[in-house]
């Protein structure tokens, strides 16, 4: 059976990947460095990607007061297909954003989205904060992430700064399953990222007014 190049390969998954996650935040933007690995049956393959993401949250809070982060994605498209390859479809997103230091998790919501093939879910477990998108999301067509609320309580002082998840490939903050067919062959591959660095999104002043 023919098979696709190391390079090729690479080009198509990224293409998948970069096109899910493109898109700007409702507030203090950024452009943010991922570091990837797809998990494919030529090995692994690292490439990076840029991500349009970006979160609101007050700038001073008082001790113990109760607030929220908010962190959005614009609309986007998954494209069809990626160097005459096609994209079928995006399935099995998760997108991590920890509870932040000096903080503690009061809850967590999602709001709006549409085009992601079923109805995404948040859930939060030893202090990170996850967004579910089982989709599936089909190659060529359009989609909107979820708002994600994140209620959280002030500690006693200090700053409270919002982050994505992630430090490495076995500690990663976006994880997709992408399946691409060519000719006759259907093939998938699981993408795990970190954000390489990890700048904060917002910035929280603890301080008594």
């Amino acid at each position: 059976m023919t098979t696709l190049s190391n390079q090729l390969w690479k080009s198509v998954v990224l293409g998948s990947a970069l096109s899910l996650l493109a898109g700007s935040a409702v507030a203090g933007p950024a452009a943010l460095s991922y570091t990837c690995q797809a998990d494919t049956k030529f090995g692994h393959q690292h490439f990076s990607l840029r991500q349009g993401v970006g979160a609101s949250a007050p700038a001073v809070v008082q001790p113990g007061a109760v607030f929220d982060i908010v962190v959005e994605a614009n609309a986007g498209s998954l494209p069809g297909e990626v160097k005459g390859f096609k994209v079928k479809e995006v399935r099995d997103l998760s997108l991590r954003v920890p509870v932040p230091a000096n903080s503690s998790y009061v809850g967590a919501t999602l709001t709006g989205g549409s085009g992601l093939g079923s109805t995404p879910t948040v859930e939060a477990a030893n202090g990170v904060v996850t967004i579910k998108v089982s989709g599936p999301i089909p190659g060529g067509a359009g989609y909107q992430l979820p708002r994600l609320i994140v209620k959280l309580r002030a500690g006693r002082s200090g700053a409270i700064e919002t982050r994505l998840q992630g430090s490495s490939f076995d500690n990663p903050g976006l994880n997709l399953q992408a399946t691409i067919k060519w000719k006759f062959v259907t093939i998938k591959s699981a993408v795990a990222c970190y954000p390489d660095p990890n700048t904060p999104l917002t910035h929280t002043d603890i301080r008594a007014t």
